[in-house]
Formats: structure tokens, C-alpha cells, sequence
């Protein structure tokens, strides 16, 4: 595997699904997740991806899949 191959991840799904990045100086960590904010005239979108390792052993962000929303309160607790 070239450098610049194994210095590069790609994203899958969400917004920025295809894109390919160039890693920085640090060691990647498998597991680290990246927050992702879309900022447009409509209201703000957030997408988080998840740094891992594909089966031909190249980096790879994934789409997390979005949190659950805080459940409402009546106020009676």
C-alpha cells in the first residue's frame, strides 16, 4: 500500500459520502468519531462518522447513525 494511500480516508454516507481526506500528522485511532456541521439558510444538520478500518486494511470514516432524541419531561419527578 502506497503512503499517500494509507495517509488518506474516505467517508461513507450522510453529506460528505465519497469525499476523500488526507489524515493529519497524528496517529489515526480506530473508534474516533468526527462531528460533521452543516450550516445553510435552513436550520443547522449535524452528522457524526466513526474512523474504523475497511477489510483492505484503509481507512474509512462511517456514518453513525443519529442519536435518539432526549425523551420530554412533564415536570413531575
Amino acid at each position: 500500500m502506497s503512503d499517500r494511500t494509507s495517509r488518506s480516508v474516505r467517508f461513507f454516507g450522510g453529506p460528505l459520502d465519497g469525499r476523500v481526506q488526507e489524515l493529519g500528522d497524528t496517529e489515526p485511532i480506530a473508534g474516533t468519531v468526527l462531528k460533521h456541521v452543516h450550516l445553510h439558510d435552513g436550520p443547522k444538520i449535524e452528522t457524526r462518522y466513526e474512523l474504523g478500518r475497511a477489510e483492505d486494511d484503509r481507512w474509512e470514516f462511517r456514518l453513525c447513525p443519529a442519536p435518539l432524541p432526549e425523551p420530554e419531561t412533564d415536570g413531575v419527578g
